[in-house]
């Protein structure tokens, strides 16, 4: 599929690649910031989990939000084409803190008001869970999904659910995000 350029002189379009846990959100991430030959944000907090053995506290979460922040502002810089493509972002520390301890701390909700993408590609739950010591809930994915829609939705954000399995699957982001490029 052609990949859909879009103008130089125009601001940079965010895309926000999230979901539950262990739908391909990484491997999609990957995938368009090649195919845009432009950079990908990691996860951060998937560096910093690993030393905490699924033992969070509400301060890991905050640690992770500003962890996530900084990592996407330090390889904002590094964005080609006009994109920036986002492993996750720090919604997920509000999903977690509010899973997890009931309260997402303040400077989490009120960045997430501050800082919205232009697209989330809010991955579906239809590929098999794939067993990690970074992941949890597997039992609970179509809660997370449902939850997931419910913040999008709370802030507008502009989404797209995409299914399918192994290359289907990657094509179906990739032309999510030539259609939304197309409307700009």
């Amino acid at each position: 599929m052609p990949i859909k350029k879009i103008d130089v002189g125009k601001e940079l379009i965010k895309i926000a690649v999230v979901g539950p846990e262990s739908t391909g959100k990484s491997t999609m991430a990957r995938y368009l910031a090649e195919k845009f030959q432009t950079v990908c944000v990691p996860e951060y907090s998937r560096y910093y989990c690993q030393s905490l053995n699924n033992k969070y506290t509400l301060q890991d979460e905050v640690n992770m939000f500003y962890g996530q922040v900084a990592l996407e502002e330090a390889l904002l810089p590094l964005a080609k084409e006009n994109i920036l493509i986002c492993d996750t972002t720090f919604m997920t520390v509000k999903i977690w803190s509010d899973h997890l301890f009931n309260h997402t701390p303040k400077d989490v909700t009120d960045k997430i008001q501050q800082h919205p993408y232009d697209l989330y590609l809010l991955m579906d739950i239809d590929l098999p869970w794939q067993d990690d010591p970074l992941r949890d809930f597997p039992e609970q994915r179509e809660h997370f999904m449902e939850v997931w829609k419910k913040e999008l939705k709370a802030i507008s954000g502009q989404y797209h659910i995409i299914s399918g399995e192994g290359q289907q699957r990657l094509e179906n982001g990739l032309t999510a995000v030539n259609d939304f490029l197309t409307l700009i």
